[in-house]
């Protein structure tokens, strides 16, 4: 078996989480890590190599070698993705917006690179659901993200009962998201399920000019609604004690 010292290191590198300048949210680590690195496996190529071009501007595109990870991309594609850095050659792992592996599926590939005992190198970005509990004002001790709700409506109203016991419990505050065009139908769908001393809070746009971050009760929540539509949200919400 080829000497880990001699694989590439697979860079997971973070996004900004919209349409801004990344200087503003990324540290110049991640500006030197695209300098040298030509390899790239992405969700979108389109919006990747844009991203590239507005921290790189520099980099010469048609040296780009990009690979597309995405829900319609079979497992069995994963090996070929990493098979640069079984050569010696870097990857750039990314995400569509914020932090790749994290609620993302390169987590796949990070898993492949720790069998194949390749160097996994996580570069510091913004992320939705850390910056989102962090300006919550609930429990940054103890949280999960449970990614998204069933689309079915009763299965929707039982996810979210279960998740408000949980946090009431457990003392765990439950984080979410939604496809951002049902954003206003989940609204709808919280303030009808939940009780009304549950607190709920929304955070979308995170690091955006439009950034819009509460915390309120549920009760509270249906006397101050929110226009929430294609938005990026993440919503978290916790019963106490």
């Amino acid at each position: 078996m080829k000497a880990a010292t001699s694989y590439g290191k697979l860079y997971l590198i973070p996004t900004t989480l919209g349409e801004m300048n990344p200087e503003d949210v990324l540290p110049q680590t991640i500006k030197r890590s695209i300098d040298f690195i030509d390899h790239y496996i992405v969700e979108n190529e389109k919006t990747a190599r844009r991203f590239i071009k507005s921290v790189y501007p520099e980099k010469k595109q048609p040296e780009l070698k990009i690979s597309v990870l995405n829900k319609h991309t079979e497992i069995s594609e994963h090996h070929a993705f990493i098979q640069p850095l079984l050569e010696g050659q870097h990857i750039g792992l990314m995400s569509e917006a914020g932090c790749p592996g994290v609620a993302d599926p390169g987590a796949a590939i990070v898993k492949l690179a720790h069998e194949k005992g390749i160097q996994v190198v996580p570069l510091v970005g913004p992320s939705s659901i850390l910056l989102a509990i962090m300006a919550s004002g609930m429990n940054g001790q103890s949280f999960a993200f449970n990614g998204y709700l069933p689309i079915d409506k009763s299965e929707k109203k039982q996810a979210l009962k279960n998740f408000e016991k949980l946090s009431s419990d457990k003392n765990q505050s439950q984080l979410f998201i939604e496809t951002p065009y049902r954003n206003n139908k989940l609204f709808d769908d919280l303030l009808q399920t939940l009780q009304p001393g549950t607190h709920l809070c929304i955070a979308c746009d995170i690091t955006l000019p439009t950034e819009f971050i509460k915390t309120r009760t549920v009760n509270e929540w249906k006397k101050n609604k929110a226009d929430l539509h294609n938005r990026p949200c993440i919503f978290i919400i916790h019963k106490m004690n």
